[in-house]
């Protein structure tokens, strides 16, 4: 038995998805603007993550890193392996696990706001990995077939997505048999009210 429930929003899931776009969009465009959140190096800093993995990665990719946490923290990915990264913005988690899977191993990267999306495949086509591509989609409908990932990593996206279920169980369907899932996100120590979930910009800012 799970403990997810199913909330009724007093506005449509698409217009949700809007809000959020929108939000990252003004990250991928104009991150030197400054957020509510932490981004870019210097949050990759607080996070831990190694100067070593950063290193080839366009820095335009690293301006627009807006994760809550280190999914490579969790456990190693290894050369060869197939990773999906769910929310994978301006690309920086998907151009670390491509460094790490090398040219044997294959990375998607998923994401729905198609200004990190060209982001994310100019620095791939800037830093010369060919072992990576971006897909546009929602972590609900992952466009990856059944079991093709070793790994699933994600870095402060299962908390934007309504339906967590349905996020958790298109991670599991996409994995292989034995395979591993990485989350990086926020957690709370309460139960979200059920009115402060119908208001749109909380879930935004």
């Amino acid at each position: 038995m799970n403990n997810f429930k199913k909330t009724t929003f007093d506005f449509e899931r698409g217009e949700l998805r809007d809000a959020i776009r929108a939000e990252y969009d003004a990250v991928a465009s104009t991150p030197e603007q400054g957020f509510h959140f932490h981004t870019g190096r210097p949050l990759a800093r607080m996070l831990e993550y190694e100067d070593a993995w950063l290193e080839g990665i366009p820095e335009q990719s690293i301006a627009s890193f807006a994760g809550t946490g280190n999914p490579f923290s969790l456990g190693p990915i290894t050369p060869g392996e197939h990773v999906v990264d769910i929310g994978c913005g301006a690309g920086i988690d998907s151009l670390i696990a491509a460094k790490m899977v090398g040219d044997n191993g294959r990375v998607v990267g998923v994401d729905m706001t198609p200004t990190m999306l060209n982001k994310a495949r100019q620095s791939a086509a800037a830093a010369g990995m060919d072992q990576v591509e971006f897909r546009e989609g929602y972590g609900e409908a992952l466009p990856v077939a059944d079991g093709w990932a070793d790994v699933v990593i994600s870095n402060g996206v299962l908390n934007l997505m309504p339906d967590k279920l349905v996020g958790l169980q298109e991670m599991a369907r996409v994995l292989k048999p034995g395979g591993r899932l990485q989350i990086a996100d926020i957690l709370v120590e309460r139960a979200v009210p059920e009115d402060a979930k119908r208001k749109i910009d909380l879930w935004t800012g």
